[in-house]
């Protein structure tokens, strides 16, 4: 029975943390341009990260429908390896992140995580850590935006 349940679990979370399927990712590069920069480390921003977003707006106060929607769409696509505190779980926890990534960085980092990982030396010590990568969740933009309200809620933006 143990191993019955063990497998299931397992199943689970895999399909939980598996691609999504769809060719819909206009969030993506090519990968001709993922090659290009790739050899180029030296033009990664830190504070940036790698990807479309140059300026996320989120305003001095928090979105309170935006921050639950956020929630819905953690719940089923991030807290299964990422939990709200400190504590780390198969990632880091979430707890203060806003404080150590800027928006554009968390909403360019959950859109397409690859090539942050692969350039970005914080990912890269993090990984050491946490021993897996972060699957690309196929999260669309307005999800992201979400999600990064919902980061801004747990971290304590009124």
């Amino acid at each position: 029975m143990n191993k019955l349940l063990l497998l299931i679990l397992s199943l689970a979370m895999f399909t939980a943390c598996g691609k999504k399927e769809n060719a819909d990712n206009d969030f993506s590069k090519s990968s001709s341009d993922e090659s290009t920069t790739a050899k180029d480390p030296s033009s990664y921003d830190p504070n940036r990260g790698e990807g479309k977003f140059d300026k996320v707006d989120v305003g001095a106060t928090l979105d309170q429908a935006m921050a639950t929607e956020g929630q819905k769409v953690a719940e089923v696509k991030c807290t299964s390896c990422h939990k709200t505190t400190e504590e780390k779980l198969v990632g880091p926890g979430w707890k203060g992140v806003i404080s150590r990534h800027k928006p554009e960085w968390i909403m360019n980092f959950i859109t397409n995580p690859d090539p942050m990982i692969t350039k970005d030396p914080k990912m890269q010590a993090q990984l050491e850590i946490c021993l897996v990568r972060m699957p690309n969740q196929g999260l669309n933009d307005s999800e992201a935006r979400t999600v990064l309200e919902y980061m801004r809620k747990n971290d304590g933006v009124k």
